[in-house]
Protein backbone atom coordinates (compact mmCIF):
# COMPACT_ATOMS: atom_id res chain seq x y z
CA UNK A 1 0.00 0.00 0.00
CA UNK A 2 1.18 3.31 -0.79
CA UNK A 3 0.92 6.31 1.50
CA UNK A 4 1.77 9.80 0.42
CA UNK A 5 3.47 11.70 2.64
CA UNK A 6 3.52 15.41 0.88
CA UNK A 7 1.16 18.03 1.58
CA UNK A 8 -1.60 18.84 -0.42
CA UNK A 9 -2.14 22.07 -1.75
CA UNK A 10 -5.64 21.97 -2.79
CA UNK A 11 -8.30 23.88 -0.79
CA UNK A 12 -10.78 22.44 1.19
CA UNK A 13 -14.47 22.27 -1.12
CA UNK A 14 -17.77 22.81 1.04
CA UNK A 15 -20.40 20.49 -0.02
CA UNK A 16 -22.05 23.47 -1.59
CA UNK A 17 -19.21 24.34 -3.89
CA UNK A 18 -19.77 20.44 -4.73
CA UNK A 19 -23.75 20.72 -5.14
CA UNK A 20 -22.25 23.58 -7.82
CA UNK A 21 -20.48 21.78 -9.56
CA UNK A 22 -22.33 19.02 -10.27
CA UNK A 23 -25.18 21.47 -11.63
CA UNK A 24 -22.69 22.92 -13.89
CA UNK A 25 -21.24 19.61 -14.78
CA UNK A 26 -25.08 18.20 -15.83
CA UNK A 27 -25.65 21.58 -17.66
CA UNK A 28 -22.29 21.21 -20.09
CA UNK A 29 -23.06 18.15 -20.85
CA UNK A 30 -26.13 18.94 -22.77
CA UNK A 31 -23.06 20.44 -25.25
CA UNK A 32 -24.85 24.28 -25.53
CA UNK A 33 -22.14 26.70 -25.01
CA UNK A 34 -25.29 28.93 -24.21
CA UNK A 35 -26.77 27.33 -22.01
CA UNK A 36 -25.41 27.76 -18.32
CA UNK A 37 -25.45 27.37 -15.16
CA UNK A 38 -24.65 30.62 -12.76
CA UNK A 39 -23.31 30.08 -9.16
CA UNK A 40 -23.82 33.16 -6.92
CA UNK A 41 -20.97 35.31 -8.28
CA UNK A 42 -21.54 34.37 -11.67
CA UNK A 43 -24.61 35.37 -11.51
CA UNK A 44 -24.64 38.51 -10.09
CA UNK A 45 -21.59 39.28 -12.99
CA UNK A 46 -24.02 38.30 -15.54
CA UNK A 47 -26.86 40.76 -14.16
CA UNK A 48 -24.41 43.50 -14.06
CA UNK A 49 -23.46 42.89 -17.53
CA UNK A 50 -26.55 42.90 -18.64
CA UNK A 51 -27.36 46.08 -17.00
CA UNK A 52 -24.40 47.90 -18.64
CA UNK A 53 -22.51 48.49 -14.96
CA UNK A 54 -19.76 46.42 -15.26
CA UNK A 55 -15.85 46.59 -15.60
CA UNK A 56 -13.50 44.46 -17.89
CA UNK A 57 -12.12 44.61 -21.45
CA UNK A 58 -15.86 45.49 -23.70
CA UNK A 59 -16.07 43.04 -26.05
CA UNK A 60 -18.63 40.46 -26.51
CA UNK A 61 -17.59 36.45 -26.72
CA UNK A 62 -19.33 33.66 -27.75
CA UNK A 63 -18.18 29.82 -28.94
CA UNK A 64 -18.05 29.60 -32.45
CA UNK A 65 -17.35 25.76 -33.78
CA UNK A 66 -15.87 24.62 -30.60
CA UNK A 67 -13.53 27.47 -29.72
CA UNK A 68 -13.82 30.67 -27.73
CA UNK A 69 -14.20 33.99 -30.03
CA UNK A 70 -14.55 37.47 -30.04
CA UNK A 71 -18.13 38.39 -31.43
CA UNK A 72 -17.16 41.67 -31.00
CA UNK A 73 -15.25 44.48 -29.17
CA UNK A 74 -17.20 47.20 -28.15
CA UNK A 75 -16.26 50.40 -29.73
CA UNK A 76 -13.77 52.80 -27.84
CA UNK A 77 -13.22 49.94 -25.11
CA UNK A 78 -9.85 48.74 -24.20
CA UNK A 79 -10.46 45.89 -26.16
CA UNK A 80 -11.01 47.76 -29.20
CA UNK A 81 -8.43 50.44 -28.63
CA UNK A 82 -6.00 47.11 -28.44
CA UNK A 83 -6.62 45.99 -31.81
CA UNK A 84 -9.01 43.18 -30.92
CA UNK A 85 -11.23 41.88 -33.98
CA UNK A 86 -14.34 39.67 -34.50
CA UNK A 87 -13.58 36.42 -35.62
CA UNK A 88 -10.47 36.49 -33.52
CA UNK A 89 -9.48 33.13 -31.34
CA UNK A 90 -9.04 33.50 -27.61
CA UNK A 91 -6.95 30.56 -26.98
CA UNK A 92 -5.46 31.77 -23.87
CA UNK A 93 -6.55 34.15 -21.21
CA UNK A 94 -3.65 35.27 -19.40
CA UNK A 95 -1.89 31.13 -18.46
CA UNK A 96 -5.20 29.50 -18.51
CA UNK A 97 -6.26 27.66 -22.18
CA UNK A 98 -9.63 27.83 -22.72
CA UNK A 99 -10.39 24.46 -24.79
CA UNK A 100 -11.88 23.26 -21.43
CA UNK A 101 -13.55 26.85 -20.45
CA UNK A 102 -17.48 27.63 -21.02
CA UNK A 103 -18.01 31.33 -21.68
CA UNK A 104 -19.03 32.34 -18.22
CA UNK A 105 -15.97 30.83 -16.91
CA UNK A 106 -13.95 32.72 -19.66
CA UNK A 107 -15.83 35.67 -19.22
CA UNK A 108 -14.92 35.23 -15.63
CA UNK A 109 -11.44 35.32 -16.45
CA UNK A 110 -11.21 38.39 -18.57
CA UNK A 111 -13.61 40.69 -16.74
CA UNK A 112 -11.72 42.44 -13.48
CA UNK A 113 -10.94 45.78 -11.85
CA UNK A 114 -10.49 48.96 -12.80
CA UNK A 115 -6.48 49.35 -13.89
CA UNK A 116 -5.45 45.53 -13.88
CA UNK A 117 -4.26 43.73 -17.01
CA UNK A 118 -5.60 40.59 -19.04
CA UNK A 119 -2.92 38.70 -21.29
CA UNK A 120 -5.15 37.52 -24.06
CA UNK A 121 -3.38 34.89 -27.35
CA UNK A 122 -5.29 34.54 -30.19
CA UNK A 123 -5.56 33.49 -33.14
CA UNK A 124 -6.38 35.47 -35.84
CA UNK A 125 -7.17 34.48 -39.76
CA UNK A 126 -4.28 35.11 -42.16
CA UNK A 127 -1.57 35.62 -39.53
CA UNK A 128 0.40 32.28 -38.57
CA UNK A 129 1.47 32.87 -35.41
CA UNK A 130 -0.78 33.58 -32.23
CA UNK A 131 -1.04 37.28 -30.94
CA UNK A 132 -0.48 38.19 -27.28
CA UNK A 133 -2.54 41.28 -26.53
CA UNK A 134 -2.20 42.97 -23.40
CA UNK A 135 -5.50 44.68 -22.37
CA UNK A 136 -6.07 46.98 -19.49
CA UNK A 137 -9.22 46.75 -17.73
CA UNK A 138 -11.51 49.80 -17.36
CA UNK A 139 -15.16 50.76 -16.68
CA UNK A 140 -16.96 49.38 -19.93
CA UNK A 141 -19.82 52.32 -21.13
CA UNK A 142 -21.74 50.30 -24.02
CA UNK A 143 -21.72 53.01 -26.74
CA UNK A 144 -25.31 53.10 -28.26
CA UNK A 145 -25.62 55.11 -31.65
CA UNK A 146 -24.32 57.88 -33.51
CA UNK A 147 -25.34 59.55 -36.95
CA UNK A 148 -23.29 61.42 -40.02
CA UNK A 149 -24.04 62.68 -43.39
CA UNK A 150 -21.67 61.94 -46.32
CA UNK A 151 -23.08 63.65 -49.14
CA UNK A 152 -26.40 62.29 -50.03
CA UNK A 153 -26.37 59.67 -47.64
CA UNK A 154 -27.35 59.95 -44.22
CA UNK A 155 -25.24 56.82 -42.08
CA UNK A 156 -26.38 55.22 -38.45
CA UNK A 157 -24.03 53.79 -36.79
CA UNK A 158 -25.77 51.25 -34.18
CA UNK A 159 -23.68 49.45 -31.79
CA UNK A 160 -26.12 47.59 -30.04
CA UNK A 161 -29.88 46.45 -28.94
CA UNK A 162 -29.91 47.81 -25.47
CA UNK A 163 -32.81 48.89 -23.27
CA UNK A 164 -32.23 52.83 -24.80
CA UNK A 165 -31.22 51.37 -28.39
CA UNK A 166 -35.19 51.64 -29.97
CA UNK A 167 -35.55 55.27 -28.78
CA UNK A 168 -32.48 56.20 -29.37
CA UNK A 169 -32.83 54.97 -33.38
CA UNK A 170 -36.53 56.57 -33.42
CA UNK A 171 -34.58 60.58 -32.93
CA UNK A 172 -31.90 58.97 -35.34
CA UNK A 173 -34.72 58.24 -38.24
CA UNK A 174 -35.94 61.68 -36.81
CA UNK A 175 -32.63 63.65 -37.77
CA UNK A 176 -33.24 61.53 -41.05
CA UNK A 177 -36.25 62.91 -42.06
CA UNK A 178 -35.51 66.18 -41.27
CA UNK A 179 -32.41 66.33 -43.30
CA UNK A 180 -34.12 65.74 -46.31
CA UNK A 181 -32.48 63.23 -48.15
CA UNK A 182 -33.65 59.54 -48.94
CA UNK A 183 -30.58 57.45 -48.99
CA UNK A 184 -29.36 55.74 -45.90
CA UNK A 185 -26.71 53.70 -44.38
CA UNK A 186 -27.66 51.34 -41.00
CA UNK A 187 -23.71 50.18 -40.18
CA UNK A 188 -24.89 46.99 -37.55
CA UNK A 189 -20.88 46.15 -38.12
CA UNK A 190 -19.33 45.10 -34.89
CA UNK A 191 -23.24 45.01 -33.29
CA UNK A 192 -23.10 41.73 -31.05
CA UNK A 193 -26.90 42.13 -30.77
CA UNK A 194 -29.20 42.79 -27.22
CA UNK A 195 -32.97 42.72 -27.21
CA UNK A 196 -35.31 41.32 -29.13
CA UNK A 197 -38.26 43.99 -28.37
CA UNK A 198 -35.38 46.48 -29.42
CA UNK A 199 -34.93 45.21 -33.09
CA UNK A 200 -38.43 44.52 -33.42
CA UNK A 201 -39.15 48.10 -32.93
CA UNK A 202 -36.66 49.50 -35.13
CA UNK A 203 -37.26 46.96 -37.81
CA UNK A 204 -41.34 48.49 -37.47
CA UNK A 205 -40.30 51.70 -38.94
CA UNK A 206 -39.78 50.09 -42.47
CA UNK A 207 -42.56 47.68 -42.60
CA UNK A 208 -46.44 47.76 -42.67
CA UNK A 209 -47.83 46.25 -39.52
CA UNK A 210 -48.03 42.22 -39.67
CA UNK A 211 -45.27 41.53 -42.13
CA UNK A 212 -42.83 38.59 -39.92
CA UNK A 213 -39.65 40.58 -38.89
CA UNK A 214 -38.67 37.15 -37.09
CA UNK A 215 -39.94 33.77 -36.23
CA UNK A 216 -38.97 31.74 -33.11
CA UNK A 217 -38.45 27.83 -33.44
CA UNK A 218 -38.93 25.66 -30.62
CA UNK A 219 -38.40 22.13 -30.32
CA UNK A 220 -42.62 21.36 -31.43
CA UNK A 221 -43.30 23.35 -34.76
CA UNK A 222 -46.80 23.86 -32.74
CA UNK A 223 -45.24 26.62 -30.53
CA UNK A 224 -43.60 28.36 -32.77
CA UNK A 225 -43.93 31.90 -32.24
CA UNK A 226 -44.18 34.87 -35.02
CA UNK A 227 -42.70 38.38 -34.23
CA UNK A 228 -44.62 41.05 -36.47
CA UNK A 229 -44.03 44.99 -37.37
CA UNK A 230 -46.03 47.10 -35.28
CA UNK A 231 -46.48 49.08 -38.90
CA UNK A 232 -44.78 52.43 -38.14
CA UNK A 233 -43.38 52.20 -41.84
CA UNK A 234 -42.87 55.85 -42.34
CA UNK A 235 -40.84 55.32 -45.60
CA UNK A 236 -41.92 55.25 -49.61
CA UNK A 237 -40.33 53.76 -52.40
CA UNK A 238 -38.30 56.28 -52.72
CA UNK A 239 -36.25 55.25 -49.32
CA UNK A 240 -32.76 53.79 -50.47
CA UNK A 241 -31.51 51.51 -47.63
CA UNK A 242 -27.84 49.45 -47.37
CA UNK A 243 -27.49 47.33 -44.06
CA UNK A 244 -24.02 46.98 -43.42
CA UNK A 245 -22.66 44.00 -41.97
CA UNK A 246 -19.62 41.73 -40.67
CA UNK A 247 -18.28 38.73 -38.52
CA UNK A 248 -19.31 41.06 -35.48
CA UNK A 249 -22.87 41.40 -36.56
CA UNK A 250 -25.06 38.93 -34.27
CA UNK A 251 -28.48 37.96 -32.42
CA UNK A 252 -30.46 41.26 -32.91
CA UNK A 253 -28.77 42.53 -35.68
CA UNK A 254 -28.74 39.35 -38.09
CA UNK A 255 -33.01 39.82 -36.98
CA UNK A 256 -32.73 43.24 -38.52
CA UNK A 257 -30.62 42.86 -41.47
CA UNK A 258 -32.63 39.36 -42.22
CA UNK A 259 -35.55 41.05 -41.93
CA UNK A 260 -34.79 44.22 -44.12
CA UNK A 261 -33.47 42.17 -46.30
CA UNK A 262 -35.60 39.36 -46.95
CA UNK A 263 -38.66 41.78 -47.33
CA UNK A 264 -37.01 43.81 -49.79
CA UNK A 265 -36.10 47.07 -48.00
CA UNK A 266 -32.41 47.01 -47.80
CA UNK A 267 -29.14 45.43 -50.33
CA UNK A 268 -26.56 43.99 -47.76
CA UNK A 269 -22.89 44.81 -47.59
CA UNK A 270 -19.91 43.33 -46.17
CA UNK A 271 -18.88 40.22 -45.11
CA UNK A 272 -20.80 37.08 -43.46
CA UNK A 273 -22.43 37.79 -40.66
CA UNK A 274 -21.67 35.95 -36.78
CA UNK A 275 -24.01 33.15 -36.88
CA UNK A 276 -25.82 33.67 -33.24
CA UNK A 277 -29.54 32.56 -33.84
CA UNK A 278 -30.32 30.76 -30.43
CA UNK A 279 -32.89 32.14 -27.74
CA UNK A 280 -31.75 31.83 -24.28
CA UNK A 281 -33.86 32.15 -20.79
CA UNK A 282 -32.53 33.52 -17.44
CA UNK A 283 -34.55 31.36 -15.12
CA UNK A 284 -33.43 32.24 -11.23
CA UNK A 285 -33.10 29.15 -9.79
CA UNK A 286 -32.90 30.19 -5.83
CA UNK A 287 -32.04 33.80 -4.51
CA UNK A 288 -29.11 33.62 -6.21
CA UNK A 289 -28.16 31.47 -8.57
CA UNK A 290 -29.74 31.21 -12.38
CA UNK A 291 -29.48 29.01 -15.33
CA UNK A 292 -29.61 30.57 -18.82
CA UNK A 293 -31.16 27.57 -20.88
CA UNK A 294 -31.46 27.50 -24.96
CA UNK A 295 -35.24 27.49 -25.40
CA UNK A 296 -35.35 28.48 -29.16
CA UNK A 297 -33.51 29.15 -32.38
CA UNK A 298 -34.00 32.56 -34.38
CA UNK A 299 -35.67 31.92 -37.97
CA UNK A 300 -35.26 35.05 -40.70
CA UNK A 301 -39.09 35.38 -42.36
CA UNK A 302 -38.11 33.69 -44.45
CA UNK A 303 -37.68 30.13 -42.61
CA UNK A 304 -33.97 30.52 -42.30
CA UNK A 305 -32.17 29.86 -39.54
CA UNK A 306 -30.15 32.23 -38.75
CA UNK A 307 -26.99 30.06 -36.30
CA UNK A 308 -26.57 28.16 -39.42
CA UNK A 309 -23.82 30.03 -41.09
CA UNK A 310 -25.14 33.53 -40.63
CA UNK A 311 -26.39 36.18 -43.07
CA UNK A 312 -24.43 36.29 -46.14
CA UNK A 313 -24.37 39.61 -48.13
CA UNK A 314 -25.72 40.63 -51.34
CA UNK A 315 -22.52 42.63 -52.15
CA UNK A 316 -19.35 41.00 -50.34
CA UNK A 317 -16.53 43.51 -49.78
CA UNK A 318 -14.15 43.08 -46.51
CA UNK A 319 -12.49 45.69 -45.02
CA UNK A 320 -9.14 46.84 -45.91
CA UNK A 321 -7.27 47.48 -42.88
CA UNK A 322 -4.38 49.60 -44.44
CA UNK A 323 -6.95 51.75 -45.99
CA UNK A 324 -9.00 51.80 -42.62
CA UNK A 325 -5.74 53.08 -40.71
CA UNK A 326 -5.70 55.98 -43.42
CA UNK A 327 -9.00 56.60 -42.43
CA UNK A 328 -10.77 54.90 -46.03
CA UNK A 329 -13.79 52.56 -44.79
CA UNK A 330 -14.04 50.09 -48.06
CA UNK A 331 -17.22 48.99 -46.81
CA UNK A 332 -18.11 52.15 -46.06
CA UNK A 333 -17.34 53.33 -49.86
CA UNK A 334 -18.57 50.49 -51.34
CA UNK A 335 -22.40 50.98 -49.65
CA UNK A 336 -22.25 54.79 -51.09
CA UNK A 337 -21.04 53.23 -54.24
CA UNK A 338 -24.05 51.17 -53.99
CA UNK A 339 -26.72 54.24 -53.17
CA UNK A 340 -25.72 56.89 -55.37
CA UNK A 341 -25.54 55.13 -58.78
Amino acid sequence: KYISTSATTTEKIDDQDRVYGAIEGMVASLGDPYTVFFPPVESKMFGDEISGNFEGVGMEVGTKDGVLTVIAPLKNTPAYRAGIKSGDKIIKIDEVLTNGLNTVEAIKLIKGKKGTKVTLTLVREGITDPLIIDVIRDVIDRPTINTEIKGDVFIIHLYNFSAISANAFREALRSFIESGKYKMIIDLRGNPGGYLEAAVDMVSWFLPSGKVVVKEDFKNESDMQIFRSSGYNIFNDKLKLVVLIDGGSASASEIMAGALHEHGIATLVGTKSFGKGSVQELVQITGDTSLKVTIARWLTPKGTSISHGGLTPDVEVKLDEEKFKKGIDTQIEKALEILNK
